[in-house]
């Protein structure tokens, strides 16, 4: 899959190999970045698990007007997010495109005090989200950037370990400061901006301006090679692996003699234009993740719709539903690690479309099951497997197939194509619960569910050793 750089003997004795055993599991940057989003998380989770409730029951929304504004809330990160991308690569400082996206989205959270109707409501949301749509692709990058081939799955599942542990402990301070304070709402929010802050905090003091080393021991960074297009050399390997210099301009020498700037990009390289990023879409590989993660993303309800419909199946309490999303977080967090190991043993495909099925079976427990007490706990339980084998291997996927100067413009395209498509599922979905009831509208999604997840499993099959 990986073609190696050999340029040292077999049995050389140098410094890496005799440090062999000291290499970490998992590159530092990550566990910083892990950091940043756990504490960013706990901000964001607090606002998300009170959000559908406070708009539905406080402010009187329909379903129609929450899935436009639910989809607003998805839908601008993903058209933000091609942006986000492209700059990171363009001014070759994935950190400052990422700052500024935490940035944002802090300065947003007070404003949610002072907005109580649909369109000012929708304002400060978008914001919100286009600070998330900034930061996502840059900050992936500077994972992908710093973990090795063989370990993407596995460094992306403990960052996203470490972002559901935030968005577990969200939920539960929602729920606690709603029972403890007289104006709950308000004291959410609040307490919600003052938490935003300090994830900025964490991140300009201690996420490092530098790209790590991230090859293997003995061998290069396997992230030298690019799949397959239109023209590729007959003797290159298959699905995809044409050297970098299709991508990366002409220079001397091998990859440990280029320098990296501050930034970690290799200096000497010219800005990364619009069109070298849009040139990405001439990967057939990158066209198939992009292509099957917006289909499915068409048929992929909501979280905020997921729970409501859960409150109402099982009948629970409205004091409850903070804690709803805390059940998706607690399995997250557990499997996140397990499944993004297991992507990278037996293929990324493989565990991306089983998560997708633990998906559609709890559409069809929403749909069917009795209203038993276990009937929650089962739901969020394949709730937190489905993101645990999607968030993550998602962009794994992508680290064989972009080069690393267009790292992120990868990632946001793949992200952006995913997101969309979410976008317009919450606007169908509430506008068929509106019309036709939540049980057809469900119905709908399930069937589309299995459909497009057919379908991708026909277009993800691995070529040439292709995960």
């Amino acid at each position: 899959m990986y073609l190696t750089d050999r340029s040292a003997p077999a049995g050389a004795d140098t410094e890496r190999g005799r440090r062999r055993g000291l290499r970490p599991k998992v590159a530092p940057v990550v566990l910083v970045l892990g950091t940043v989003s756990l504490i960013t998380d706990i901000s964001s989770e607090m606002v998300t698990a009170v959000l559908p409730l406070y708009l539905v029951t406080t402010l009187g929304f329909s379903p129609l007007g929450f899935g436009a504004l639910d989809g607003v809330y998805n839908g601008v990160s993903a058209l933000v997010q091609l942006t986000g991308g492209h700059l990171a690569d363009r001014v070759r400082n994935h950190k400052l495109i990422a700052g500024l996206g935490y940035g944002l989205s802090a300065l947003c959270k007070p404003l949610l005090l002072l907005t109580s109707s649909i369109g000012a409501l929708g304002t400060v949301l978008a914001l919100d989200r286009t600070g998330k749509g900034l930061r996502t692709a840059p900050r992936d990058a500077m994972i992908s950037l710093s973990t090795p081939p063989d370990r993407q799955g596995r460094a992306f599942g403990i960052h996203r370990a470490m972002d559901t542990t935030g968005a577990m402990l969200g939920p539960l301070a929602a729920f606690l400061i709603l029972n403890a304070a007289a104006d709950g709402y308000d004291a959410v929010f609040g307490v919600s901006a003052c938490v935003a802050v300090l994830g900025v905090v964490v991140l300009v003091l201690f996420v490092p301006g530098r790209r790590q080393d991230t090859r293997p021991d003995g061998a290069g960074s396997g992230l030298d090679t690019v799949p397959d297009r239109p023209g590729a050399r007959p003797d290159a390997p298959r699905d995809g692996a044409a050297t970098r210099q299709d991508f990366a301009p002409p220079g001397p020498g091998s990859r440990q003699d280029i320098p990296t700037d501050a930034a970690g990009a290799p200096q000497g390289r010219p800005s990364v234009r619009v069109r070298e990023a849009l040139d990405l879409l001439r990967l057939p590989r990158l066209r198939a993740l992009a292509g099957c993660a917006a289909l499915l993303g068409l048929t992929t309800v909501s979280d905020a719709f997921v729970y409501l419909l859960l409150q109402r199946r099982a009948g629970l309490a409205e004091e409850w539903f903070p804690l709803l999303p805390l059940g998706t977080a607690v399995v997250f967090l557990l499997l996140a690690v397990p499944l993004g190991a297991l992507a990278d043993r037996v293929g990324r495909h493989t565990v991306f479309l089983a998560g997708h099925m633990a998906l559609l079976t709890a559409y069809a427990l929403l749909l069917w099951a009795p209203a038993t007490p276990a009937l929650p706990f089962l739901v969020l339980a394949l709730h937190g497997v489905f993101y645990a084998a999607t968030d993550g291997v998602l962009p794994a996927a992508l680290a064989a197939t972009v080069p690393e100067h267009l790292r992120a413009s990868g990632l946001a395209i793949v992200g952006t194509s995913q997101a969309l498509a979410r976008f317009c599922c919450s606007l169908g979905f509430g506008a068929a619960w509106t019309v036709w009831g939540y049980g057809p509208a469900l119905a709908g999604s399930a069937v589309g569910l299995l459909c497009c997840a057919v379908v991708a499993g026909l277009v993800l099959r691995p070529k040439g050793g292709t995960r």
